[in-house]
């Protein structure tokens, strides 16, 4: 009984371990694209973002100002490194944290984007620990690293 356990396992472990790298880079696509569209809209404008974190965002810890300067600059920096898979890890935890303080910042979320915000948190987290993958800046520069 084990080893048929084990032959049906190693079935479908091949196939699915070589899709991993793919998945990894939808991943890190998927949440850089998204992130980075939010940074346009917020820098396109600027008077409206402005407002939304004086009176509508509650970023803990900060002033509206800086919030909202470094909000936009982490969703227009941070995707980029993240799409190319560069310095990932780091910056994919950046960008689960970020994640948390717009949800916690905006309690709005809760009725209407809280589940896209988890899918995204769970994406960084799987890009956080499973690196990027070989399709990436990071997956090259260890490979040469490694000749």
């Amino acid at each position: 009984m084990l080893n048929l356990v084990v032959r049906i396992d190693a079935l479908f472990k091949a196939p699915l371990t070589a899709l991993s790298p793919l998945i990894l880079l939808v991943a890190r696509l998927w949440v850089a694209w998204v992130f980075f569209n939010s940074g346009l809209i917020k820098y396109s404008s600027w008077d409206s973002t402005l407002y939304l974190f004086e009176y509508e965002y509650q970023v803990p810890l900060l002033p509206w100002q800086m919030a909202a300067y470094l909000g936009t600059v982490t969703e227009l920096i941070v995707p980029v490194f993240l799409a190319l898979g560069l310095l990932t890890r780091p910056f994919a935890v950046v960008l689960f944290v970020f994640n948390i303080i717009a949800v916690v910042s905006y309690p709005l979320l809760w009725e209407k984007g809280f589940f896209d915000h988890q899918m995204w948190g769970w994406m960084l987290l799987m890009v956080a620990i499973w690196g990027p993958g070989l399709l990436s800046l990071d997956g090259i520069i260890e490979k040469k690293a490694e000749s």
